[in-house]
């Protein structure tokens, strides 16, 4: 499953709220990996972040609700702030050749640690691919063989060009990322108090 997380049109508050809930759900889901990152241009701060995981990620779907005074504005009266999860479907594989052209893809593969014990440091098993049209970049190494972690790169990438498009669609209707722009204020999923970013609901 892949999952967006995204600030919105919010403030850095939200952003800084994106990288936390981030930290949060690697800790709750250990196989949770990164896929692409849009920073902000502040410490721990994010527009978005993509992920994938093995499990079943949907009941994250909707707004989330951070309770905190801002770390940025300590005087400022509002302490609620929300951020969007969405669910990013995924390319089926007749759909493969729509947004991938092998030939635009560098394969490299790497050492990495995780599971398979002491076998898994012999062989490179991690992938990595290079898009070279966008310079976006995916690793996988959850999976053991390279073959195994090759599809899974090829997966993400996929998802990635794919809501690339979507997002372009959007921006050509003035809909702009409407996962950005339209984010549900009321009966957040969750809800996450203090800097120390605790889960409530």
């Amino acid at each position: 499953m892949i999952i967006q997380i995204s600030s919105g049109q919010g403030p850095k508050e939200c952003e800084l709220a994106v990288g936390k809930l981030f930290s949060s759900l690697q800790i709750e889901f250990p196989d949770v990996e990164k896929i692409y990152d849009y920073p902000s241009g502040d410490k721990d701060c994010y527009k978005s972040i993509m992920f994938s995981s093995h499990e079943d990620l949907s009941m994250l779907e909707g707004s989330v609700k951070w309770i905190c005074v801002s770390p940025f504005r300590p005087h400022h009266k509002r302490k609620n702030w929300f951020i969007d999860v969405s669910v990013i479907p995924e390319v089926k594989g007749n759909e493969y050749g729509r947004y991938l052209d092998n030939r635009d893809v560098i394969v490299e593969s790497f050492h990495c640690g995780g599971k398979g014990g002491q076998n898994v440091n012999k062989v490179e098993t991690g992938v990595r691919l290079t898009h070279i049209p966008t310079g976006i970049v995916v690793t996988s190494t959850s999976e053991r063989s390279q073959h195994m972690n090759r599809n899974d790169a090829m997966r993400k990438l996929k998802a990635i060009l794919a809501k690339r498009e979507e997002q372009s669609k959007s921006l050509q209707k003035n809909k702009a990322w409407q996962e950005h722009t339209q984010i549900e204020r009321g009966n957040p999923v969750r809800v996450y108090k203090g800097m120390r970013f605790k889960l409530e609901k």
